[in-house]
C-alpha cells in the first residue's frame, strides 16, 4: 500500500494509508512504526512515510505475488473483481511452491 501511494502521491501519509486499507489512524501508525523498526520504512516530519530501497524491493515481491494470484483465479473463471479482493488475503498465505504452480500453470495457459 505504501509503494502504491508512494507512486500515485508521491508519498504515503497515515491517513491515506488507513483509509485504503479499511483500518483506524492508531492501525496505521503501528503497522509503519512495524516497518520502520525493520527498516522497510522511514518517516520525515511533515511530510509522510517512504519506503527503503529493502522495503521498495518487498513491495515489488508482493505485488508480483498479488498479480499472479488474481490472474490464477481470473484463469479459473473468478470475476476480475472479487479475485483482486480475494488475492488480498490469499497472496500473504501462499507458499513459494505454490506461487511457483501458479506461475507454471499460467506460462502453460491452461
Amino acid at each position: 500500500m505504501i509503494g502504491d501511494l508512494m507512486e500515485e502521491m508521491g508519498e504515503a501519509r497515515i491517513t491515506d494509508i488507513a483509509r485504503r486499507m479499511g483500518v483506524t489512524h492508531p492501525t496505521a501508525t503501528k503497522a509503519v512504526a512495524r516497518l520502520k523498526r525493520e527498516g522497510l520504512a522511514v518517516s520525515r516530519p511533515y511530510r509522510g512515510v517512504f519506503l527503503t530501497e529493502e522495503g521498495l524491493a518487498l513491495a515489488d515481491r508482493v505485488r508480483a505475488r498479488h498479480r499472479t494470484v488474481v490472474a490464477v483465479l481470473v484463469a479459473l473463471g473468478v470475476p476480475p473483481e472479487t479475485a483482486e479482493m480475494d488475492a488480498e488475503g490469499m497472496e500473504h498465505h501462499v507458499s513459494d511452491v505454490t506461487l511457483k504452480a501458479f506461475e507454471s500453470y499460467l506460462e502453460r495457459g491452461t
